[in-house]
């Protein structure tokens, strides 16, 4: 979740399109390690002895980074007066935190184990370094993916139609990255790539995940050297004639009135008519709702469907891992359907009668699907309990393939209405800034950076509960699925019978 304050400049031509697809396929890299985080880190932090109730506050990154990084980075770029550009130091510099990141959460086991982490039970060393790169990592994440989008939308200079496009190949690229990153974590012999990560302190999981990581970094750099390479970006300086952007106003003389960029979102919430605050009601009840699956789905996987556990013993750790592949496998036939949903997102909303309409049964289906999860978890463990599970020589059976279909089923099902969270909430807030009658002067970056609060807040809410919440409830991932499944019945309640219309000629363009 990004916010940007793009400087644009009016008088500037848009570039060819072959170069904003250049900078656009940066997004391919990063969401390659984003889909790693998502499929294989939680299940490694318990692996390094985090209980499951305390996993969840790792990923407060996110929202946190989310929340900071990107604005005060955005707003940074903005201003920035190098001899390369504006955007592309930024781009270069998280590209390069990002290959720091990967090798200290790669190498947190085999740090640990050097400084003296047991062989079994909490590994705090590993854990220390495990954090200190994941932090770094998500940091990184949000330094690259700001100054991308400001670089595609001066790219597009004021050519509306080729912003759009600019944002629908960067859309387009992410869902590229899912796949990539997706298909990689659910195969389970790619560390045989590179033999030397399998060490005594790395099991294959841990080789696969370092090796998966390596891939990663090496996709991101290779796009982003040929980007940085092939656009050169005019550095911006105050002879070039007025510019706009969400805190300054300069002219030819360089005379400019700033305002904190953090006063302007407080200034902003003050000034919010009332289609803006249900937008940011239904997107944080949306997130609520979303926010724990997206944390917990593989673990859901590796634990609850297929019997495994983190912590048990080797054959034990072994079905939890095959779980989590198969979790990793779900969240691949996610990606494909969140990408062909969103090319018909203008035709399911003129079918259906409406975004806020569309937008409110896609929450249905969202809850419908978290219901589902406990329904196949109580299916799965009828099974363990009723049929034969191990074979002679010890090993534990995985469930039937009608339960694995089942939990896949709910993966790729999921794919609809996440298409729908990742365009229309944008798509919505850009155009009741377009639209409103209130006297703020609050522009897209703006709008955009107060929808963020509504997306960022509820992941840390559910980063600081979602762990002791489900420990109330004896343990396992159900509780907060259950507590998700209520706030998106509660979201699409009321994107439906609250949620106005936009105007239908604001729609046209509205989800690229």
């Amino acid at each position: 979740m990004e916010v940007e304050s793009a400087r644009v400049t009016t008088t500037e031509a848009a570039s060819p399109l072959r170069k904003i697809i250049s900078v656009a396929s940066i997004a391919a890299g990063i969401q390659f390690g984003w889909a790693l985080q998502l499929s294989l880190l939680t299940p490694y932090v318990q692996l390094l002895g985090i209980p499951h109730k305390w996993s969840s506050l790792i990923w407060l990154c996110g929202p946190v980074s989310g929340m900071i990084v990107q604005p005060i980075v955005g707003y940074y770029s903005d201003n920035c007066k190098s001899r390369f550009g504006r955007r592309k130091p930024f781009i270069a510099a998280g590209a390069v935190l990002v290959a720091i990141a990967v090798f200290l959460i790669g190498y947190a086991a085999d740090f640990g184990h050097l400084m003296g982490d047991p062989k079994e039970g909490i590994k705090t060393r590993a854990i220390s370094f495990f954090v200190l790169g994941f932090w770094i990592l998500d940091v990184a994440n949000n330094t690259l993916q700001g100054p991308c989008r400001a670089l595609l939308a001066d790219l597009s200079g004021s050519d509306h139609k080729k912003t759009r496009t600019a944002n629908a190949f960067f859309s387009f690229f992410m869902a590229v990255g899912n796949i990539l990153g997706y298909a990689a974590g659910s195969y389970t012999n790619l560390f045989h790539m590179f033999p030397f990560t399998e060490t005594k302190s790395c099991d294959v999981y841990c080789a696969n995940l370092k090796t998966c990581f390596f891939i990663s970094i090496a996709l991101l750099l290779v796009v982003t050297i040929i980007a940085l390479s092939y656009v050169k970006e005019k550095p911006w300086s105050p002879e070039e004639g007025k510019t706009v952007d969400g805190g300054e106003i300069t002219d030819a003389d360089d005379k400019a009135t700033k305002t904190p960029f953090f006063l302007e979102i407080f200034t902003a919430l003050k000034n919010l008519e009332r289609p803006m605050w249900i937008l940011l009601m239904v997107t944080a009840l949306n997130w609520l709702a979303w926010f724990p699956f997206l944390l917990f789905d593989t673990d859901w996987m590796g634990k609850e469907v297929y019997g495994g556990t983190s912590g048990g013993t080797a054959e034990q750790l072994r079905v939890y891992d095959n779980g989590v592949r198969a979790g990793a496998l779900g969240l691949m036939l996610n990606a494909i359907v969140l990408g062909i949903t969103s090319l018909a997102i203008e035709t399911l909303a003129r079918w259906i009668g409406g975004v806020q309409r569309l937008w409110g049964l896609v929450n249905f289906v969202l809850a419908i699907c978290l219901v589902m999860t406990v329904v196949v978890t109580k299916l799965a463990e009828a099974h363990r309990r009723n049929d034969v599970i191990m074979t002679a020589d010890g090993r534990l059976l995985p469930p039937p393939s009608g339960i694995k279909a089942a939990a896949l089923a709910i993966f790729t099902i999921l794919g609809i209405p996440q298409a729908i969270t990742f365009s229309i909430p944008f798509a919505l807030a850009s155009i009741f800034c377009k639209t409103s009658g209130s006297d703020s002067s609050a522009g897209q970056g703006l709008s955009l950076g107060v929808l963020n609060l509504a997306i960022v807040v509820p992941q840390m809410v559910v980063s600081f509960l979602a762990g002791p919440f489900d420990a109330l409830f004896g343990g396992g991932n159900l509780p907060a699925f259950v507590f998700g499944a209520v706030a998106a019945a509660v979201s699409g309640a009321v994107a439906i019978i609250m949620l106005p219309s936009p105007p239908p000629a604001a729609v046209a363009g509205g989800f690229h």
